[in-house]
């Protein structure tokens, strides 16, 4: 298992990291149109929709995309659409995680896939604005999310139970959806979004690279309040990775498909990126 992890990681790194740095965007956002189309076809087979029906959705996303991509909207600032989309991912967690895995059953199906697919979409649209900016926003944004994940897993692991054992639960901080989640994770998710952000401060005033940082954009336009916001992106990117969960438990899957060896599927690996990139751009948007 350990060395489809890293094989399957090591081939897909050595796909996408070319096409970020390569001259044109288009590179890039072709390639995430794939990855939206996988898994807008992963959403619609946990929401019980057959392997054709399931087909057909991820083809209508991708020629959506596509559309908007060879039209040239991804140049176009959409700061209402940002705003939109960030209010409905907030008020979306809001209901799911106080209601509980039952409560997604009885949301209307139509519904379910609707707003899955809208709202995996307009994150590829949030990427491919982002990566219009430039490079270093669109892979600062990036590094927010990879490095609350890959730091809220080492706190989890270190520290999981130790500072908040004494709430419910035993600090767990969804144990009806993802029993390994605690709030130590959430807190050392922090800590290392903290100190990428300070780090890539740094970075842009020491080296002049094609665009600010999100955190150096973040900084001009609030100041020490950029703290707030670096936690409120933070939270979403627990919110992305606990709604996935909730919609698996509810599906009755481990894993949103097999599509990655090793990892599971594609949702599994972007899960928490759907929330961010989108608010991301909604701070770009008014900075």
């Amino acid at each position: 298992m350990l060395l489809k992890r890293i094989t399957t990681a090591a081939l897909l790194l050595a796909i996408l990291l070319p096409a970020l740095f390569f001259g044109s965007s288009d590179v890039l956002n072709g390639l995430a149109l794939i990855v939206i189309a996988a898994g807008v076809w992963e959403w619609a087979r946990m929401n019980g929709y057959r392997q054709t029906q399931a087909l057909f959705f991820a083809l209508d996303a991708f020629v959506v995309c596509a559309g908007v991509m060879y039209l040239g909207l991804t140049r176009y600032p959409m700061p209402m659409l940002w705003l939109v989309v960030t209010a409905l991912w907030v008020v979306i967690a809001s209901y799911l995680l106080r209601t509980g895995v039952a409560s997604w059953a009885h949301i209307p199906q139509l519904l379910r896939l609707v707003l899955g697919g809208v709202l995996i979409c307009t994150t590829w649209l949030a990427l491919a604005q982002l990566r219009q900016v430039g490079i270093n926003l669109l892979l600062s944004s990036l590094l927010l999310v990879w490095a609350a994940d890959i730091f809220a897993y080492a706190a989890g692991r270190l520290l999981g139970g130790k500072l908040f054992g004494g709430f419910a639960n035993q600090g767990k901080l969804a144990v009806a959806i993802s029993p390994g989640k605690t709030w130590e994770g959430v807190l050392g998710g922090f800590v290392g979004v903290l100190l990428v952000a300070y780090f890539w401060l740094w970075l842009d005033q020491k080296f002049v690279l094609d665009s600010l940082s999100l955190y150096t954009l973040l900084h001009v336009r609030f100041g020490g309040w950029m703290l707030l916001a670096l936690i409120f992106l933070t939270m979403l990117s627990v919110v992305g990775d606990l709604i996935e969960s909730l919609v698996k438990r509810s599906a009755g899957v481990k894993d949103s498909s097999g599509l990655l060896p090793g990892h599971g599927g594609v949702l599994d690996r972007v899960d928490a990126l759907l929330p961010v990139l989108p608010a991301a751009m909604l701070f770009v948007s008014f900075a």
